[in-house]
């Protein structure tokens, strides 16, 4: 009850008419965002951070967090109608939303997947708003051995339940806490790898980092590709969204079974990506009609929608417990939050009641705020499509110029941009994933300095770190995920041996 009080209360914070304001244009960039192919939610928020930095913490969070909303819910509108995928987690949406659209269905495609975005990150929220408050208060038990325990988790989870190979991830994440360690080292006080160069001293700021790799580098590479949009315009008439919802509740078990997924997915550092491509797949192994999924099947376009959507707002819940982000977006907001002063975390629940209630009550507002927009606007977001790329891609790097720059009102900044963009772009054609480097960069001082810590508590043993069951069971579960992908690849070959031995 205590709980429900405080989303009530942070209902009266997110429901004045300045953030109310902030939702409606937070959730439009962010369809805008999501319809551009190439920038997403992570580099939407990175390049839009500094225009909050004005901003009340409470105002600045709600309009970013309306940004991922609306990228969330404009990357479905590409991969139906131009079967570009607006967003990594969109492409399993193509495989059944573009036939549909093709069909002249585009609107009960879109209507389809629009709602059970809702849906997925409703329970999502809800999820949130019930688990956050009793995993903070578990966490307030933690000591910097726990501390670190869970970062070491966090870590070890991207190399065992990544995609990309592990040797990619973990030479990506090297490389993202040798940027962390440039600077003033803050358990001693003293330079580290700035070699003479004094400039270096409040080390890689993250923002400066995230706005190249994330909006610089994706601008490279969509340059090199030359993107050519072309496509169906589509409006939605009511009377499609009317039959379209009378037919989704023949779906529920799909949306449940998706919301599911896609839970686990975003609050293990799994991601939305993966989360929209396994709910595809268990929803064509399970359906009745899963031949035909690719054909132009309404269930093909829920099952990842709702997936996606579940995944991307859970991740949002060991960010504000733990200070844990679960996807690269959660890393980048964890970021802005570091930046205005905030500390995510089991305190954050303590300190600041008025900012984590009042950004929880605006997921509820944003999120239905977003499902009134894209099913009003979609033939407008569809047109900025017809822009020429050649005019989109100059104007998108001029914002991250003036982004980079306002930081620190440094012209330096925004030649570090372009080093991390060249960066981004080079990681991105070398198949090396950006998430684990972001993480690192946002999370090795914090992992460092629990590190540390624990070490001048034990004086020197690690034996700490296996000193009670709590952190013993954390740290043991974290070598499980690091040794995984060993233990895959040894029973891959057990098996393709087996029978040869046999013969």
């Amino acid at each position: 009850m205590e709980d429900i009080a405080a989303l009530f209360h942070g209902f009266s914070v997110a429901l004045t008419p300045f953030n109310l304001l902030l939702m409606f244009i937070g959730v439009s960039l962010g369809v805008i965002i999501g319809v551009l192919p190439g920038l997403g939610g992570a580099n939407g928020i990175a390049i839009l951070l500094p225009l909050t930095f004005s901003m009340p913490p409470t105002s600045a969070i709600i309009m970013l967090s309306c940004i991922y909303w609306g990228a969330l819910f404009g990357g479905a509108i590409t991969s139906i109608l131009f079967n570009i995928p607006g967003e990594p987690w969109s492409v399993a949406t193509t495989f059944d939303g573009y036939p549909m659209a093709q069909q002249g269905r585009a609107g009960e495609a879109l209507t389809a997947a629009f709602t059970s975005s809702f849906v997925g990150a409703f329970v999502a929220v809800v999820m949130i708003t019930f688990l956050a408050p009793l995993v903070a208060r578990f966490a307030l038990q933690f000591g910097p051995p726990e501390f670190f325990a869970v970062y070491f988790l966090t870590f070890c989870s991207f190399i065992g339940m990544g995609k990309e190979p592990p040797f990619k991830i973990m030479a990506a994440m090297m490389l993202g806490f040798a940027l962390a360690a440039v600077g003033i080292d803050t358990v001693t006080g003293q330079l580290r790898l700035i070699f003479g160069w004094h400039e270096l001293m409040r080390g890689f700021d993250f923002l400066i980092a995230v706005i190249g790799l994330f909006g610089i580098g994706e601008i490279l590479l969509s340059m090199e590709e030359g993107l050519s949009f072309q496509g169906r315009s589509a409006r939605i008439d009511p009377k499609i969204v009317i039959q379209t919802w009378k037919k989704l509740p023949h779906y529920w078990a799909t949306m449940a079974r998706s919301c599911l997924i896609g839970c686990w997915m975003g609050i293990t550092p799994g991601g939305a990506t993966p989360a929209s491509f396994m709910s595809y797949g268990v929803a064509k192994r399970v359906s009745k009609d899963g031949h035909k999924f690719g054909t132009g099947l309404i269930e093909g376009v829920i099952a990842p929608e709702t997936a996606a959507h579940a995944a991307g707002t859970s991740a949002l819940l060991p960010m504000l417990s733990l200070g844990i982000p679960g996807s690269p977006t959660a890393a980048v907001l964890l970021g802005g939050l570091l930046i205005w002063g905030l500390q995510p975390g089991p305190l954050l629940f303590v300190e600041q009641k008025d900012f984590v209630w009042g950004l929880i009550a605006s997921m509820y507002l944003g999120n239905i705020a977003g499902l009134v927009i894209v099913l009003t606007c979609v033939p407008l977001f569809a047109a900025i499509l017809r822009v020429p790329f050649s005019i989109i891609a100059p104007v998108i790097v001029v914002i991250c110029a003036i982004g980079a720059y306002t930081v620190h009102n440094a012209m330096l900044d925004i030649w570090f941009m372009m080093l991390f963009g060249v960066a981004g772009y080079v990681f991105k054609k070398l198949s090396y994933p950006l998430a684990p480097l972001v993480l690192a960069l946002v999370l090795g001082d914090r992992a460092e300095d629990s590190f540390r810590q624990s070490m001048l508590i034990s004086q020197g043993d690690v034996r700490v770190f296996f000193s009670n069951f709590l952190v013993g069971g954390i740290m043991t579960l974290a070598l499980v995920l690091l040794l995984w992908p060993l233990v895959s690849r040894l029973r891959a070959s057990m098996r393709k041996g087996g029978p040869a031995a046999a013969t």
